[in-house]
């Protein structure tokens, strides 16, 4: 069954792998043609800060304009104005341009997540959709990976780089618009103050926008420490990839543990070791850059489960009915995280020492470590936990769309009307 419907859906599956792909070159690209520009690391850091403002206000802002346009001339439009950010960012080699293009580009990949995530569950039913999402999650981390990879045969200073990745996006369009699925309907979830969150699960935002800052400082300004240790352009590609590739395996085990034990302690171990691991690494010689890919990959596998174990511990509190509307307010706490977290580390990178990439990141990590087990001892276990196959995944630069259908698929009796996508009217996707 689940085969019939990857091969229903292998268009959309193809166009978003593509995309993932050119998410994961841009950030790696950027960071690198900003360093041999002469950025400064905390300038880098602020551009690279503007693409999850533009990604926040894009997941805010696009269903409601989608809405009026449809979505299928919604996503052509975007994927080009994607596409012309990235050019203008290789012809005009300036810091205000260039955050100005990123905010762009966050804005239109955002929308096209939207769009395209709205598309795939109106072809999937509550019996698959949960293992249907997982193989889009699957894909879209393979797209990230093999995004790093393929910029390591390009060289960062000139034209061709930022050419492929345009040329990537405009191909992507071919298989979405050649879809002949009926554009699906939308209707308002119940919303939920951040009032009610902070008193029903505190640890979920806490650790959400901890961890997003984490993930934009890795994105952000990962490259820059990875290049001004010495790396080569293949050598930081491969440490880029190494960190993704880390937290795809991890998540498997790591979503059976959080799902049949409390996942505060699950959430505590893993950032616990991640602490671990990053100030190993920021001690590590990087005379052979084997051990740096290891630890990469060690680390990748403890901090990307913990958006998702975040995510999942906030539902064990709520009811079914708000649910929906948490993961909206949950995915804008990440963002202000992701907004903070690039610039911090490339100030401290920047005018304190270079290890501080690692250490900050050990921080964050403590921080929730020490915060779940304090929430241990004020609260018990949730009686029962969400049971979700998609605990396990960590997130993707992914839409409320996507995140809302992971609740949905958790909770067996919560039913939809046939075809309709929740979107919140007036109203965040790597990397």
């Amino acid at each position: 069954m689940l085969r019939q419907q990857v091969r229903a859906v292998s268009s959309l599956l193809s166009t978003m792998t593509l995309i993932g792909l050119c998410v994961g070159m841009t950030s790696t690209l950027l960071s690198l043609r900003g360093t041999i520009e002469g950025f400064s690391t905390f300038t880098i850091g602020l551009i690279m800060s503007a693409y999850f403002i533009g990604f926040l206000f894009g997941t805010t802002r696009a269903p409601k304009d989608i809405r009026r346009v449809g979505y299928i001339r919604a996503f052509g439009g975007l994927a080009a104005l994607a596409s012309v950010a990235v050019l203008v960012q290789s012809i005009w080699i300036d810091p205000v341009v260039w955050f100005v293009m990123r905010f762009i580009s966050g804005f239109a990949l955002s929308a096209m997540f939207v769009i395209a995530e709205s598309w795939l569950n109106t072809m999937a039913d509550n019996r698959n959709r949960g293992a249907l999402l997982s193989v889009y999650l699957v894909l879209i981390y393979g797209g990230l990976i093999v995004g790093q990879l393929i910029l390591g045969l390009a060289d960062p200073t000139g034209f061709v780089p930022f050419a492929i990745i345009a040329l990537l996006i405009n191909l992507s369009l071919i298989p979405i618009l050649a879809s002949v699925t009926v554009e699906p309907t939308t209707h308002s979830p119940k919303k939920v103050p951040l009032r009610l969150l902070i008193e029903q699960a505190p640890l979920g935002l806490f650790a959400a926008f901890l961890a997003q800052g984490c993930y934009a400082m890795f994105y952000g300004v990962g490259p820059v420490y990875a290049t001004t240790i010495g790396l080569t352009v293949g050598q930081v590609t491969i440490f880029m990839a190494a960190f993704i590739f880390g937290g795809l395996l991890a998540q498997t085990p790591v979503g059976f543990l959080s799902d049949r034990y409390d996942r505060r302690l699950v959430l505590a171990g893993v950032t616990f070791t991640g602490a671990i691991v990053a100030i190993g690494l920021s001690q590590l010689a990087t005379d052979n850059p084997l051990w740096l890919y290891i630890g990469m990959g060690l680390l990748g596998g403890c901090l990307l489960p913990i958006y998702s174990l975040a995510m999942a511990h906030t539902n064990d509190y709520l009811e079914k009915d708000q649910m929906i509307g948490a993961t909206g307010a949950i995915i804008k706490v990440g963002g202000v995280g992701a907004i903070v977290g690039a610039p911090l580390g490339a100030a401290l990178m920047q005018f304190a020492a270079l290890n501080m990439f690692f250490i900050l990141m050990a921080v964050f990590a403590l921080m929730i470590a020490a915060y779940s087990v304090y929430r241990v001892t004020q609260r018990a276990k949730a009686p029962d936990q969400v049971h979700s196959p998609l605990t396990n995944l960590a997130p993707a630069q992914v839409s409320e769309e996507l995140l809302a259908s992971l609740v949905e698929e958790a909770n067996e009796d919560f039913e939809e009307p046939e075809g309709s996508i929740p979107v919140k009217p007036g109203s965040n996707a790597p990397v």
